[in-house]
Formats: structure tokens, sequence, C-alpha cells
């Protein structure tokens, strides 16, 4: 029986959309910005070889391709004269938001169409009423930060006097969130998760998408978040393509965020590790013990959270060409009735001002060694690559999208 794997690289956007005005995003391209950064001949410590980008395996695989049906233009580093392996696409959103629960739910068949509710940037980001009931549930000293930030940036500037305090970091941005950073030792992992789960409770009222805890560990001045980060999300208003799989007896399998991100809805197996390294060798894990029928979900959280948001354009670089380099040890050891999907949730231009997504196409990369080849232009969803999914599984269609076969 056939198998799926979907390999999510979080943020990875292949330019701007056809709505990209209504973000501000015109000119955005992830992808390109990236690629035309590496072959100006820059270096940085997180990427010390100059050159264009170097990413052969998903070029052959129709990377490259995917990116000029979004932008109309090869960019440098993707050239290639030899056959296409696999098939390639370049999916629009539908959903009316560029943030992660909407960018996955569509690619399982659910667009968002609706729109989050979302905090102010400026200060005082939180209505006062919702922070003096999560004082009141949670016995909490007070707050620290109350406004948009960057994660890394505000734990820089707040990490001391948290730590003095015992009062949490709390802070948005442009996405529907509502995120909770605090130590995990001076003021308690499990801690931390429970004023969370307080969190999640109150913000409802708000329409907020996600409650974040943001762990980090380190002393004076010196902080660094760890990989306990969770995600406490609203569950999907409608049946997405892991409900109609579990619903089948099928496995889901969760790596990385999926299952937070489905609100562990559809997901009948989760597993987490910390890294690019450690979540590609986490997937090559699973995709050896993945059942017939299944679905192995996977989301590397670092392209967005470690590249994206912190605007590193060298490390974003350096973090493909990684990937690219283990596709082999994946694409070897598929069956022959396997399917493999790459695709992202959302764009993060790292050379766009600000920290936050950009409105861009996502790629839709696929390969199977019985699968079809060739392009298949733009798509008007992300949820195409849901439904296509489900065919190739041999479940009911989705009750949106366009199969690719």
């Amino acid at each position: 029986m056939a198998r799926a794997f979907i390999l999510v690289l979080d943020s990875f956007g292949i330019g701007e959309a056809p709505d990209a005005e209504a973000f501000g995003d015109v000119g955005a391209d992830t992808f390109g910005h990236i690629a035309e950064w590496c072959a100006a001949g820059n270096t940085a410590p997180d990427r010390a070889q100059a050159g264009p980008i170097s990413i052969p395996n998903m070029v052959k695989l129709g990377l490259g391709k995917a990116a000029e049906l979004a932008t109309g233009k090869t960019h440098p580093g993707t050239e290639y004269d030899g056959d296409i392996t696999g098939f390639y696409a370049a999916c629009a959103e539908r959903s009316f938001g560029k943030d992660t629960p909407s960018g996955h739910w569509e690619m399982a068949g659910l667009p968002v169409e609706f729109d989050w509710g979302y905090f102010q940037q400026a200060f005082p980001s939180f209505p006062d009423e919702l922070i003096g009931k999560l004082i009141e549930k949670t016995g909490i000293p007070g707050v620290l930060g109350n406004k948009a930030a960057s994660g890394t940036v505000i734990i820089e500037e707040l990490g001391d006097e948290h730590v003095a305090s015992g009062k949490p970091i709390v802070y948005t941005s442009a996405d529907s969130v509502f995120q909770i950073a605090a130590h995990e030792e001076h003021f308690g992992l499990q801690r931390l998760y429970d004023v969370c789960d307080a969190a999640r409770e109150l913000v409802d009222d708000y329409n907020i998408g996600r409650v974040i805890a943001r762990p980090f560990v380190g002393e004076n001045g010196v902080y660094e978040r760890t990989g306990n980060r969770r995600d406490l999300a609203t569950p999907p208003h409608a049946a997405t393509l892991l409900d109609k799989l579990e619903e089948n007896g099928r496995e889901v399998i969760s790596v990385g965020k999926i299952a937070d991100i489905f609100a562990h809805r559809g997901v009948t197996r989760k597993v987490k590790a910390n890294g690019l390294d450690g979540l590609f060798d986490l997937s090559l894990k699973m995709q050896k013990e993945a059942e017939d029928g299944s679905l192995t979900f996977v989301n590397f959280v670092d392209f967005d959270q470690s590249f994206g948001h912190r605007r590193n354009v060298a490390g974003y670089a350096a973090a493909l060409e990684y990937f690219d380099t283990r596709l082999p040890e994946f694409l070897d050891a598929m069956q022959d009735d396997d399917l493999v999907i790459l695709t992202a949730d959302h764009g993060c231009d790292p050379t766009w001002p600000g920290s936050d997504h950009t409105r861009e196409f996502v790629p839709f990369v696929a390969y199977g060694p019985r699968f079809m080849t060739g392009s298949g232009g733009q798509r008007k969803s992300f949820a195409d690559i849901g439904q296509t999914v489900a065919k190739h599984l041999g479940i009911a269609p989705l009750a949106e999208g366009e199969s690719a076969h």
C-alpha cells in the first residue's frame, strides 16, 4: 500500500503571491533573495563559502522550476538542463492570513477563510483585562514586555529582569499569537506550560490562533531558547486530511510541531527533535517505521524561527544547503509506492523589513518512483497538496483542493 510524506520547510516562500499587496509584501521572495545574496559573493559565519547557492538535489526534483512558475525568472544557482525527476508547482494561499496554522491547515485541505484576532503591535499589546485575569488565574507576580517583539531580542532585553522578578515575558507579533517566555530553571518549565494552558483558555475570547511557550536557559544576560517550545493552537474548525486518515484507520505521524499546530487532532503518533539535523534524523527513522497507508508530516521549524524571523540570510542559505545534502538519504530509502512532498506554509523573506512572515507562493515539489513528473503550473490553493495526498493514499476526496494527478 502507498505511503506519503509531507516535509514542510517552514517559511520557504518562492515569490510574492498574487494578493501580496494586501499584506504589504509586494516584492517579497524568500528563495529568490537568498539566491541573489549568495550569487553576489556574500559570506558570513553561518555560510563560510561564497558563490551561488548549491542545492542540486532539490533543483533536480524541480524546485528551481517551481520558483520560475512563481516569479517568471531563473534564480542563480538553480540553472539545470537535465531531466527533472519530480513534479513541481507553485501554490498560492487562499487563507486570509499568512500564519503557521492557516498555512498548515490549508495544505491539509482546510483553508482558513476568516480573520483571526490580533493584538496591537504597540505597547501595551495586551488588554489590561486579559493580563489581569492571567495573573489572577496563575499567581504570577506580573508580566514583562507586553509588546510586539522578536523572541530572541526580547529575551536578551528582559531576561535578567525576568530571572530577578519571576515575571514571565509576554509578547506578540504580526501573527495571531500570545507568546510567553520564561527561564526553564529559574521559573520552571512545567510552570511555564501551566501558565500557557491558562492563557490558552483566556485568549479564546479574542479569537487568537496560538499561545506559544518559549522556554530559555542561560545566565547573566546570555540566554538561549531551548527545543522545549510548545504551541497551543485552537483546533481546526472542520475536518482536515489528518482527521480523514485517522477515521480510515491510518497512521498519522507528527514530526516536530505538527501535532501542536493541529491541536493534536488527527495525529496517531507524535515525535519531536531539536535542530535541523535532529529533525532530519528523526524523519529518516519514521520513514523506516511508517506503516503502509500512512502519512508522515514533518515541520522543519528552524528555517523560520532561526533564520527567517531573525533575518539571517546566510544562515537560511546554509540550512537549505544542509537540507539538500541530506535529501538523497530520504529519497534512496523510498519504497516504490511512496510519495514525498516538499513545501512550505508561508514566506519569511530574510531580506524583508521587520521580522514577520511574507505573503508568497510556496513550492509544491513531489517525488515518487511511480509518481508523475513535470509542471503542475500555478495552483490556486495549498489545499491541492492535501487533495493529492488523499488520492495517493486511496481515501475519499477532501472538500477542498484539486489533486495533481
